[in-house]
């Protein structure tokens, strides 16, 4: 394993998966953007997920995408960043994981390419060592992303042990948004140095022993300060809050319902628009789910 590898910190307990603000153009919001990165990295996050799926990565071309990690790289430490660099297109993904290489993250967290259905092992392997090789000369951590409802391609246990032979210790775990624990479980029992991440805040107490490195979640946006005090002190009170507050943004658009209580938060409006095919929740939706999460906040005081 290059040195660089070798010394470099391992992400561990909770990531905010960050939403993006876009402006009335579409461009993503950079001072806003920033700004609420480092409200969480203030608020209890450990590290920070950008360009995911609650960032709507998937909606913005590359350059946007990169034009997030530079802003993002002049003001918040590099070493607590995760940045998703997948992409369909073995070369965007090779373009986007370089910029973050040379900007410095923690590491990248990549999708599978998602376009054909039930691509084989090798097929998903020779993708990999291809953005493996492309980025040698500055070796980021690879994270695998397992969002098969969304991508149809799951990263089976066959598939994780192909890659791990082909990329070696640039592997360094898999971001789990399945919701099958028992997966999550699996995947975690490969090897002691293979990092898994659920993305709900309901592990963090089983995290806490070991089992899991954390998680990576998209409503740490909205509950980042109660999962951290679950995951550090082991509040058991904070996350039942931390979760329920989990159910509340869940219960509409998960990406949508976030948005609308940052701009809560943040009393920015700005922070509510989501790019197309994704719209803002209706008012109704809003006004419960805001509502609902200033009560929950409001009870873990």
């Amino acid at each position: 394993m290059p040195a660089a590898l070798e010394s470099q910190t391992r992400l561990k307990g909770v990531i905010a998966a960050v939403a993006t603000p876009f402006d009335a153009s579409g461009e993503p919001d950079l001072p806003r953007y920033v700004d609420w990165c480092e409200w969480l990295l203030s608020h209890g996050c450990d590290a920070l997920n950008l360009c995911g799926t609650t960032g709507e990565a998937t909606s913005m071309p590359v350059a946007q995408r990169m034009a997030l990690m530079s802003a993002a790289a002049e003001r918040l430490p590099r070493e607590r960043l995760m940045v998703g660099t997948g992409a369909a297109a073995v070369a965007d993904a090779v373009e986007l994981t370089r910029h973050a290489a040379r900007l410095g993250f923690g590491a990248a967290l990549v999708l599978p390419p998602f376009f054909y259905p039930d691509p084989s092992p090798q097929g998903l392997a020779d993708y990999f060592e291809r953005l493996a090789d492309a980025t040698a000369a500055q070796a980021l951590p690879i994270y695998l992303y397992h969002i098969p409802a969304n991508t149809k391609v799951p990263f089976t246990l066959e598939v994780i042990g192909l890659l791990r032979h082909r990329l070696g210790g640039r592997l360094r775990g898999l971001k789990d948004s399945a919701g099958d624990m028992g997966y999550a479980r699996s995947v975690a029992a490969i090897a002691p140095d293979f990092d898994v991440f659920p993305s709900n805040e309901a592990v963090l107490l089983e995290a806490r022993g070991g089992a899991f490195a954390g998680c990576i979640s998209a409503s740490a946006n909205v509950n980042s300060e109660l999962c951290a005090r679950a995951w550090r002190e082991g509040d058991d009170r904070a996350l039942e809050v931390a979760k329920a507050m989990r159910a509340a943004v869940s219960r509409h658009n998960l990406v949508a319902s976030v948005k609308a209580v940052v701009a809560d938060l943040r009393s920015d409006p700005v922070y509510e628009k989501p790019l197309p095919p994704l719209v803002a929740l209706s008012q109704e939706a809003r006004q419960w789910v805001v509502q609902e999460v200033r009560r929950l906040r409001g009870s873990s005081l």
